[in-house]
């Protein structure tokens, strides 16, 4: 009886120490995953508005089981690190520009090809939505351990922008350092038409105008409002739509994994269902900014589209300079070319 009595004594101990370890792993196993979002852009930006909407989706399907936390204006990372910062599990998600990445993942240079230099919103989309973004997907998910959630969203097209000079013809670029936002696409682009490349995070691009680092920069007119740059002395700028920039919605893997069934259907559905409308707005955004860059004194002047044609031939010329120069596999290449022909 005596030993009975003992043992119901120890079961008893043993219970009461063993309870506050389940109920801090009930609690453990109860908690929110935590989903950092990293953005290099300020809060008035488009990128920042159509991820902050994402997110608040996320959150109301997931019921409670994921909390998500919005980092911007670079605070965590700027784009060109973001991507090492997905690798190493220091965030949970981003959505960096293409150019941004393509030091781990070189074909995200393929909107830098001279094939797709001033081609219009829709053939553009035909190829990034087509078999080339497929391509990129996967290879980014082998290189950068994320997964891309759906179709790439649009940030705008890019142009040439500068501080004192006036910038009316391609040949008022000779001889301007010209920061860009990485890839050696851009670079070679600027060195083509007689420029001098600089490449410089976002967040330092005010200052670096302001003190003459460079006198003009590669960019989006939204990026341009957004950053206010006319305030670092932004006064003209040269409308080619050289390229198109694009964001890459990206988890981590390591995320994405820790996810049930239902919740990554959650993720690529309300993605897939809003997209087209957060292209709607961010086209929207770019059509506001050139007007506010208007407003605020920058001249605005776009070369004859015989002009940017006859510029694109003479770049194209060099495709396969530029494709081995960015490291640009032949395959996506191949794959640009063929889903261009499609939509022409």
């Amino acid at each position: 009886m005596k030993s009975w009595t003992r043992r119901r004594f120890a079961s008893s101990a043993i219970a009461m120490v063993a309870a506050p370890a389940l109920r801090t792993a009930t609690a453990a196993a109860d908690a929110p995953l935590i989903l950092r979002c990293s953005l290099e852009t300020p809060p008035s930006h488009t990128r920042n508005a159509v991820m902050r909407d994402y997110l608040g989706k996320i959150e109301t399907a997931a019921r409670g089981k994921i909390k998500t936390q919005l980092f911007e204006s670079g605070q965590l990372f700027p784009d060109l690190q973001v991507g090492k910062a997905l690798l190493q599990g220091q965030v949970e998600m981003a959505a960096p520009g293409s150019w941004s990445v393509t030091g781990i993942v070189p074909d995200a240079d393929l909107f830098q090809l001279p094939v797709l230099y001033g081609r219009s919103i829709d053939v553009v989309h035909r190829v990034v939505d087509g078999a080339p973004g497929q391509l990129l997907a996967k290879q980014i998910e082998q290189r950068l351990s994320s997964h891309v959630i759906g179709p790439l969203l649009d940030l705008g097209f890019f142009h040439w922008y500068s501080t004192s000079k006036p910038l009316n013809s391609y040949g008022d670029l000779r001889g301007l350092k010209i920061r860009n936002s990485g890839g050696a696409g851009q670079a070679w682009r600027t060195q083509f038409l007689g420029a001098i490349p600089n490449t410089t995070p976002l967040p330092n691009v005010s200052l670096g105008l302001s003190q003459g680092t460079f006198d003009g920069l590669i960019t989006s007119h939204e990026t341009v409002a957004s950053g206010q740059f006319w305030e670092s002395g932004i006064r003209h700028g040269l409308e080619d739509r050289q390229f198109i920039g694009e964001y890459i919605p990206l988890v981590s893997l390591a995320f994405w994994r820790k996810l049930p069934a239902d919740l990554q259907q959650a993720f690529t559905d309300l993605w897939r269902e809003n997209v087209a409308s957060y292209r709607a707005a961010t086209a929207a955004a770019q059509a506001r900014a050139r007007e506010l860059l208007q407003a605020h004194g920058i001249k605005i002047v776009v070369p004859p589209a015989e002009e940017v044609a006859a510029t694109r031939r003479e770049m194209m010329a060099k495709q396969d300079e530029v494709a081995k120069l960015s490291n640009i596999s032949p395959d996506m290449v191949a794959a640009v070319s063929s889903d261009l022909a499609a939509a022409l």
